[in-house]
């Protein structure tokens, strides 16, 4: 029940977030061009809020198998030696999320003491880059969700978009219950 009312919390944002840039980039436009003024602090706000959305994006897109990946070589392995390579490279990535996470945690640590607000908006900006520990934290969760779901057997790799047999499934040109499909 708690991930479903998370699912749909993270989904909820991930949209507010896409039409926030939407529409602050739009507005941006037509000041800039349409009338040859503009607002000084919505190209920060636009930047902060797309860093937001990617960030917390990432995350999502393990989740639901959105990223892309090259795979041609790992789909060549039996099941079990992909199991393990998929598995490394899930630690592997948890590494680079926690060193993230540790200089993201210094960085906000710095600028929070020092009492640096954003250059166009009166905000602190160690809250507006508080995205950085927040991102991480969840892509860290995600991959580890997904590591643990690796060790149980469930899966034996990361569940990539195939945007190639999706575009051939759409012309009708291969059945999606092929074997290899994604689980």
């Amino acid at each position: 029940m708690f991930s479903h009312i998370f699912q749909r919390i993270e989904e909820g944002l991930i949209s507010l977030l896409i039409v926030t840039m939407t529409l602050l980039v739009f507005v941006e436009v037509v000041m800039r061009f349409g009338f040859n003024a503009g607002f000084l602090w919505m190209q920060e706000v636009t930047l902060l809020v797309s860093a937001w959305f990617v960030l917390i994006g990432a995350s999502y897109g393990v989740k639901v198998g959105a990223h892309i990946g090259v795979d041609a070589v790992v789909r060549l392995l039996n099941p079990q030696l992909r199991r393990w390579v998929s598995m490394l490279a899930v630690i592997l990535c948890l590494v680079y999320c926690g060193i993230l996470l540790a200089g993201s945690w210094r960085y906000l640590d710095v600028i929070y003491q020092i009492g640096i607000e954003l250059e166009d908006v009166v905000f602190p900006k160690w809250i507006a880059h508080s995205i950085l520990i927040i991102g991480f934290g969840l892509l860290a969760i995600r991959l580890l969700e997904l590591l643990w779901s690796m060790i149980k057997g469930d899966t034996d790799g990361f569940h990539l978009a195939d945007e190639a047999k999706d575009a051939l499934e759409e012309v009708g040109l291969t059945s999606s219950n092929e074997e290899g499909d994604k689980k």
